[in-house]
């Protein structure tokens, strides 16, 4: 049925780095369109996370963390240029 593909799959939370079942996370796509699944594949927030976070102002940050590379640079180049960006944006 609809959640037997999900069943014993553990994901990584993005935000605390916690492995947690796929079932208790909640999806997070950085380009802000979670609907649209076709090629896609989705970073994760354990239900803590996800509920702090949401909460959060979040105008821009989407674009923040994609023109930053988010997921496709190392560590340090994604944090200087996160970072670059932030303080350009204040």
């Amino acid at each position: 049925m609809f959640g037997s593909r999900r069943d014993g799959e553990t994901v990584t939370c993005i935000a605390c780095g916690e492995e947690c079942p796929r079932a208790d996370a909640r999806e997070y796509d950085k380009h802000g369109d979670r609907w649209d699944r076709q090629d896609k594949s989705f970073e994760y927030l354990c239900k803590t996370c996800f509920t702090e976070t949401c909460r959060q102002p979040r105008d821009g940050l989407e674009a923040t963390l994609a023109a930053a590379e988010a997921g496709e640079t190392d560590r340090e180049t994604f944090l200087r240029q996160y970072h670059e960006l932030a303080d350009d944006q204040t």
